[in-house]
Order: structure tokens, then C-alpha cells, then sequence
């Protein structure tokens, strides 16, 4: 909540400063940011989703919510894009008309450096256990490079007068944006339809299930996405003799933890059964 507090207060001074000097490099980079400010929002109700309970309507609670929010996320950064994009390549078509404050860009987007640098900072010890604070890492460090685009321009400008470098900013920003924002209207879509998350690998979950002592065969597998950060699993496991359940099917699910696979439901058949032949689920 720090780092979203600190990221759209940010916003708020890179628009105003933007729109003060006309900087359609600022105002793109303060939609940038405001993608952050999203990126950050999103991991926080992602966490608060995945911990909701579930009741007899909702058998999952209401984790799968947080997908639905970053297709929207994905949505509204594209439309974004699109304003910015037309808006840069205007400017730039009167280029000779436009009057750019060198300075006010290059100390405005120093301090996005700073706030986008500290952040990206914070969010350091987290990256490595959750894959929404991963993102939301990775798009805080970009960020501070696109300040330091920001920054280059505005020097640039102060010493040679080439006013319309400041558009080409705005539309090698939006571009950048576009890049990271199909990423994640790709990854959405996706996730809500139940689609395997990118980071699993089906076939190798499967190789390393028959790897386990005791297990035959692994069928009628399936894997989907609860929310944007927990993976739920289903499989028919053939054991080579049903004795060994009480052994064989929890170091399944502890296998399956270290993928990233927290919900698994394992169902045990014998050789033979009639489920290997059949589509039983």
C-alpha cells in the first residue's frame, strides 16, 4: 500500500506538471505509472481475493475475481494507449509549434526515477514467493528506465532546441506500454478460460507424477487457474497396487506444491480400471 501511495501520488504530480508544459512525454510516462499504480492495486486484491472463504454458491470463494480484474486492467491501459498514441502523433505532425519546458521534464521524470527506483526496491523480498509481486517488480524496474528515457529527453531538448523529440517520447513510451499491456490481455484471456498457466508445464507435471514410487500411469489430467496466483489440479493416478495410497498420493500433492500446484484432488485407480480406457472425467 506504501508503494501505491507513493506511485499515484506521482501520477498526480507528472499530470499536472505535463499538462502545465504541454509534455506529452510526461503525461504518456504518468500513464505508465498509472499502470503501476493498477499493476500494485492488483497484486494487493489478488492476495485479499485469495484469501476469501468459500460458500455453497462460490465453492472457491472469490479468488477467481482477480483474474476478471486484470483482463479489465488489460482493457483500459490498451484504450490509454490509443489516446496517447494519437495525441504524440499530432504533436508531432506540429512539431514547429510546440514550446516544451526542458527542465520542468527532466526534474519531474528525475523524480520518477527516484519513486519508481524505491519501489521496485520495496518490493525486492516479495518477488521471489509471489508471481503477482513479481510482476508488479518487474514493471516498477522498467519504469525507472522509462524515467531515464524521460529524463535524456528533456536534456536533449534544453541543448539542442529539437522540441519534437518530446512526441517521440510519448510514442516510444506508449509502445512500450502496448508491449507489456497485449502481455498481459494474452495472459487474462487465458486465465479466464481456464487455460494452464505459462509457468506449467503439463508434460513435464506429468513425467515427474510417474517419477513417485508406486505410480503407473497418469490420466485424465487437468490444470487450471483458480486465481492469478493459485493453480488447481485433477488427475486419475494408476497404482501399481492400492496398499500404497496412504504413501503414494501426499507425495503427489507435495511434488505438485513445489510447482506451484496448491489444490489438487487425486483420484486412485488400479491397472485395468476401467477409467484407462474411458473418458471418465
Amino acid at each position: 500500500m506504501l508503494s501505491v501511495a507513493l506511485n499515484l501520488g506521482f501520477v498526480l504530480v507528472e499530470t499536472g506538471v505535463g499538462f502545465g508544459t504541454g509534455s506529452l512525454g510526461l503525461l504518456s510516462d504518468a500513464g505508465h505509472n498509472l499502470s503501476d499504480v493498477f499493476s500494485l492495486l492488483l497484486a494487493f486484491v489478488a492476495i485479499r481475493l485469495a484469501a476469501s472463504h468459500s460458500s455453497k454458491r462460490f465453492t472457491y470463494g472469490y479468488r477467481k475475481s482477480s483474474v476478471l480484474i486484470s483482463l479489465l486492467n488489460a482493457i483500459i491501459l490498451l484504450v490509454a494507449v490509443g489516446v496517447i498514441l494519437i495525441e504524440s502523433i499530432q504533436k508531432l505532425l506540429n512539431a514547429g509549434a510546440i514550446e516544451v519546458n526542458a527542465s520542468a521534464i527532466s526534474w519531474t521524470a528525475g523524480i520518477g526515477i527516484l519513486v519508481n527506483g524505491f519501489t521496485a526496491w520495496l518490493l525486492i523480498p516479495k518477488e521471489d514467493h509471489d508471481v503477482n509481486m513479481r510482476g508488479a517488480y518487474l514493471h516498477m524496474l522498467a519504469d525507472t528506465l522509462v524515467s531515464v528515457g524521460v529524463v535524456v529527453s528533456g536534456i536533449v531538448i534544453g541543448f539542442t532546441g529539437w522540441n519534437w523529440i518530446d512526441p517521440v517520447i510519448g510514442i516510444v513510451i506508449a509502445l512500450i506500454i502496448l508491449v507489456s499491456t497485449w502481455q498481459l490481455l494474452a495472459e487474462s484471456l487465458r486465465l479466464s478460460i481456464d487455460a494452464v498457466p505459462e509457468e506449467i508445464d503439463p508434460d513435464e507435471i506429468v513425467e515427474e507424477m510417474k517419477e513417485v514410487p508406486g505410480v503407473a500411469d497418469i490420466h485424465h489430467l487437468h490444470i487450471w487457474p483458480i486465481s492469478t496466483t493459485q493453480v488447481a489440479l485433477t488427475a486419475h493416478v494408476v497404482l501399481e497396487d492400492l496398499q500404497t495410497m496412504p504413501q503414494t498420493i501426499p507425495a503427489l500433492k507435495q511434488k505438485l506444491k513445489e510447482h506451484g500446484i496448491g489444490h489438487s484432488t487425486l483420484e486412485a485407480e488400479v491397472p485395468g480400471s476401467p477409467c484407462e480406457s474411458h473418458d471418465c472425467g
